[in-house]
């Protein structure tokens, strides 16, 4: 069994997050330039908006209006109006590349984790490093392990680390990552 997801830092936001699977890609998604529990509530704000998350409604969404409800105040990012786009054009790419189904980046044709890390990195809005961290973030809090998981996540893959959201467990391990984040920034201008 998997742990619960912590990452939110809110009940209700959270217990969506550990039950649909596009929750917690669009929250990875908008995971930057804003504190990552901000992010991670994210896909909870449009969920309470829209009824319900839905890839193919997300998908086909007016943009102009899945704008407005991304920005609505408490709006969804602060670049809410590029993070809509962003996340609508994630949603389209799932309906085009894996029939809306995301869990199918991580399941389909049971794939290693060099597979898997090579399908994140694809989705729009994800680069390396944020592929790395949501694969580490699979293999440590959903139970999602294929064979070579943690080399492909990297440094992120590490057990008992507190590296990254994928280390998120708590309130206490949010702050374990955030003085990680923040003594390596030091280090890097040092």
């Amino acid at each position: 069994m998997s742990p619960k997801i912590c990452i939110a830092q809110n009940p209700d936001a959270d217990a969506l997050l550990d039950r649909e699977p596009l929750a917690l890609v669009i929250g990875m998604l908008l995971d930057q330039q804003i504190p990552m529990e901000v992010a991670f509530n994210g896909p909870y704000k449009l969920f309470t908006r829209l009824g319900k998350l839905d890839v193919h409604e997300i998908a086909e969404y007016d943009p102009e209006a899945f704008a407005t409800l991304a920005t609505t105040p408490p709006a969804i990012h602060r670049y809410g109006g590029s993070m809509a786009k962003r996340v609508q054009a994630l949603c389209q790419f799932v309906v085009a590349e894996y029939d809306g189904d995301i869990t199918a980046v991580w399941k389909k044709g049971k794939p290693d984790g060099k597979e898997v890390l090579k399908r994140l990195k694809a989705l729009p809005g994800y680069g390396e490093q944020k592929a790395k961290i949501f694969l580490a973030l699979l293999g440590k809090q959903r139970g999602v392990a294929p064979a070579g998981w943690r080399e492909a996540a990297g440094d992120y893959g590490l057990a008992d680390s507190r590296r990254s959201v994928a280390d998120v467990v708590s309130a206490e391990t949010l702050a374990e990552v955030r003085a990680f984040k923040k003594a390596a920034k030091a280090a890097a201008k040092g």
